[in-house]
């Protein structure tokens, strides 16, 4: 310990000599410089945004552009089935680490505890690295983990920008297959309603005849309509908001609409209820 406390104030006197010889400290003339440029920055950004509302004009026309863009293209439709929402690219990495880590097991150790263990690690290694040797080569240990991290971080943004979602076609594919299984083949607005399920993330959480995936603890709706029973009606207005029904996990699909809510009503209710010999479906309580 004193050999250390020993070089670290004989680096001290170095610094001190060099600066007075050669340069100016840190502080405060470096953090200084920085504090007016972080300034003039965020003052250049506010400018830009200022420029960017005040000189476009509120809507989606050729004409609406200002002099940075429109202030939009389209305004967002909440009742859109095919949008896959995906999160900005600096989060690609832990977009990916949900897919490798499954719920229920594993899932807090990808989401939590991995990223926080490294966030840890990182603000612990100014403490733990306290060598004054800054030439890479001499410094092994650092350099790997350096390495690595970088690595790590590339390989799951990669996986995670090219990552491909299991909705859309590969599950619309899935739906001649339900009706014809199922037995609502006969029924148009069932059938509506499996695509509807097939394309609004339903999958990400529940399993249909061997499809999807079962997160967070989702049950299997293939039978649904059988074990449940709640009717056309019911199965819309217990999608519509669940919490209602005291399930906080799942997403309210009100947003749909009520024309899209009684065909995915109409989907579930006909799952499990129907014949596939006869392609006939009982008629279902609560329409």
């Amino acid at each position: 310990m004193n050999r250390r406390l020993e070089e670290r104030r004989a680096y001290h006197a170095r610094y001190k000599q060099t600066v007075k010889t050669r340069g100016k400290p840190f502080f405060p003339y470096a953090m200084f410089h920085d504090t007016v440029m972080s300034l003039l920055v965020v003052c250049l950004i506010v400018a830009l945004a200022v420029i960017w509302k005040y000189t476009a004009n509120e809507g989606t026309g050729e004409h609406d552009s200002g002099w940075l863009g429109k202030l939009y293209d389209e305004k967002a439709d909440p009742g859109t089935t095919n949008f896959v929402p995906r999160p900005d690219w600096y989060f690609y990495f832990l977009f990916y680490l949900l897919r490798i880590f499954k719920w229920p097991d594993s899932v807090i150790l990808g989401t939590v505890g991995i990223p926080t263990v490294a966030l840890l690690l990182l603000l612990a290694l100014p403490f733990i690295d306290i060598g004054r040797e800054r030439r890479p080569m001499r410094r092994p240990v650092a350099m790997t983990a350096a390495v690595l991290t970088i690595i790590t971080m590339g390989v799951l943004t990669y996986k995670g920008a090219t990552a491909k979602e299991p909705l859309a076609a590969e599950n619309l594919v899935l739906v001649p297959k339900w009706a014809a299984k199922q037995g609502f083949a006969g029924n148009q607005t069932a059938v509506d309603g499996a695509k509807i399920f097939a394309q609004v993330g339903c999958m990400n959480c529940h399993t249909y005849l061997g499809a999807g995936t079962s997160n967070l603890g989702a049950p299997d709706l293939s039978k649904i309509g059988k074990t449940s029973n709640r009717g056309v009606a019911g199965f819309a207005t217990y999608v519509s908001d669940p919490s209602k029904f005291g399930n906080n996990v799942m997403p309210q699909f009100k947003d749909l609409g009520a024309d899209n809510l009684r065909k995915l009503g109409t989907f579930l209710q006909s799952s499990g209820t129907c014949s596939p010999k006869t392609d006939t479906c009982p008629a279902a309580g609560g329409q």
